[in-house]
């Protein structure tokens, strides 16, 4: 155990800064915004979306890296087969989050305009019912960096009145 803790924190000081990038407007905060490399054609992002406020929904997006950005789930049929389909919105409880990951819900960026490399990060500006137009910053990785510590996972927890 005492040699795994100076590991964990080596891992921690290296990755800080990308361990913790986030945007909090109002009520939402949205933590690890990625996407993975792509020299043409699609890629997608994905981020964590929490909410300690009223519900709230994400209806929509937007960036300059793509011809158009859209809300996808991907979905597996009687078969195995995975499928992306379109959703409309992404439901943000109150007191709860939105995960978008690989294998699940997504941003998908179609045609991008650029290759979008490894280091690089680009705006993507995401639309809610409520919060309105909130941008942020995405960072282009092959495996997100807050994944680095694995089997470790944190909670967050809305404040209490």
């Amino acid at each position: 155990m005492r040699k795994a803790v100076p590991a964990l924190m080596i891992v921690l000081l290296v990755g800080g800064p990308a361990l913790g990038h986030e945007t909090k407007v109002g009520s939402l905060t949205i933590e690890h915004a990625w996407a993975r490399p792509a020299a043409k054609g699609n890629s997608a992002a994905y981020m964590v979306i929490m909410n300690s406020g009223a519900p709230d929904r994400l209806t929509g997006l937007s960036t300059d890296v793509a011809a158009s950005a859209g809300l996808h789930s991907t979905t597996i049929d009687a078969q195995g087969v995975g499928k992306m389909v379109p959703v409309q919105a992404i439901d943000v409880p109150s007191g709860a989050e939105a995960k978008l990951a690989p294998g699940g819900l997504h941003v998908m960026l179609i045609g991008l305009k650029q290759p979008l490399k490894e280091g690089q990060t680009f705006p993507l500006t995401l639309n809610f019912e409520h919060a309105g137009a909130v941008t942020v910053e995405v960072a282009v990785e092959k495996s997100p960096s807050h994944e680095l510590v694995t089997g470790m996972e944190h909670q967050h927890q809305s404040p209490t009145n």
